[in-house]
């Protein structure tokens, strides 16, 4: 029995059984027909016998037992039977109690003389018979009604188990429909959330890959180039102008794969947190491209080898895209955290590119094929960097014209 619906129903049954077998204990535990006889029954089978003769016959305690709708039997002191109104199957019994004989219920006494009455009621076994009935009647209810109930929970588990089954087999965009709203469903939606963020990781991952396999080519399609023209009869000045190309290419290709690499690192998981200060990062990294810095006395919990990496890449691109106008650059509390600013008076973003230039290898128009010395993966892995530290990156408009970039770490 491996299907998790039987499970649930055979567990159904069982509970409907255990509760039918309760209610018939406690229904028979909680008879007045069980225990000690009361006072007044008692009394009752004594007045009953004083209406007998001295030696009452079999036709005798007939005529009675047909009034009084019951079964009775008479017994002397030394057990004999005396009369009886039917023949029952009962020896005599213990006198003031409730007797059970197979044919119902009833209650015996001993009488002052000696002698042993029991009245017997018939009907008690049909009513007992239809207790019992109605018992299994219920229990057939459960059985009847557990069952789509059972289906209906499995059901909705199996449809999961299908989505989950197609979508680690490669589909992706396979989701799992939402029904309800009880630990199912939200297991549902958790699943087609995790999904969809597996999804556009792979995407992501699947355009990185492609874009860094064309970048790649065009700096090793010169060294190749320049390795080729190297075997040529050429002087010592065109020789040296080569090797100066192939070095930079080589510079140019160490620089991708260093991007990548570090892009990948901020992406993999929660980063080193230690105390940073910003004023010395800043200054260091904005003395390579001549960028002022505003002093400020922060500090961030942060890993600062990506952060570095991400200062530096957001100073170069002012400098790139700046227009030889000043760059500054510092860093400010936000609620939570930091934010670290860089500016500059250049031409700006147009404003339908400025969530792309966040994007791995993209170039706005007039800035391809590494014209400006980049290949566009520098923002990218500031967002990432800024990402993987519970933030943000940025770019809005700088009042008076130019580029405003902002990078906030939390934590």
């Amino acid at each position: 029995m491996r299907r998790l619906h039987l499970h649930i129903y055979v567990a159904f049954l069982a509970l409907g059984a255990f509760c039918v077998a309760v209610v018939g204990a406690a229904g028979w535990a909680l008879s007045p027909e069980h225990g000690e006889l009361s006072p007044q029954v008692r009394g009752g089978l004594e007045v009953l016998v004083e209406t007998l003769p001295p030696e009452p016959s079999d036709a005798a305690l007939q005529a009675l037992a047909r009034r009084l709708d019951l079964e009775l039997i008479l017994w002397d002191a030394d057990g004999v039977r005396i009369a009886e109104s039917a023949p029952l199957e009962m020896e005599r019994p213990e006198g003031g109690h409730w007797v059970h004989p197979h044919e119902g219920p009833g209650v015996a006494i001993t009488l002052a003389d000696g002698r042993t009455i029991a009245a017997i009621r018939r009907a008690g076994f049909h009513h007992g018979r239809r207790f019992g009935g109605f018992l299994l009647l219920i229990l057939g209810v459960v059985a009847v009604g557990s069952y789509p109930i059972a289906r209906q929970i499995t059901r909705r588990l199996e449809v999961l188990r299908a989505g989950v089954e197609a979508w680690g087999e490669g589909a992706l965009a396979e989701r799992v429909p939402v029904e309800g709203r009880d630990e199912v469903a939200r297991l549902a939606r958790s699943f087609n959330r995790a999904a969809e963020r597996i999804e556009a990781l792979v995407e992501g991952q699947r355009r990185t890959l492609a874009s860094a396999s064309h970048e790649l080519r065009s700096p090793l399609a010169r060294v190749r180039l320049a390795l080729e023209l190297l075997g040529d009869d050429l002087d010592s000045e065109e020789r040296d102008a080569l090797r100066a190309d192939a070095a930079g290419d080589i510079e140019e290709l160490d620089a991708l794969i260093g991007d990548l690499l570090e892009a990948e690192r901020a992406r993999s998981g929660a980063p080193l947190r230690e105390p940073v200060d910003l004023d010395a990062l800043l200054t260091e990294e904005a003395a390579r491209v001549g960028a002022a810095v505003r002093p400020s006395g922060l500090t961030a919990s942060a890993d600062p080898r990506s952060l570095r990496r991400a200062a530096r890449n957001l100073l170069e691109n002012a400098r790139r895209h700046g227009g030889g106008a000043a760059i500054e650059a510092w860093a400010e509390p936000v609620e939570g955290g930091v934010r670290i600013v860089v500016v500059d008076r250049g031409p700006g973003v147009p404003a339908e590119a400025r969530e792309r230039i966040f994007e791995p290898f993209y170039r706005p128009e007039g800035h391809r094929e590494s014209a400006d010395g980049g290949v566009g993966l520098g923002l990218a892995l500031v967002r990432h960097v800024a990402r993987a530290h519970g933030g943000e990156a940025r770019y809005v408009d700088r009042e008076g014209g130019g580029s405003r970039f902002e990078v906030t770490l939390k934590g």
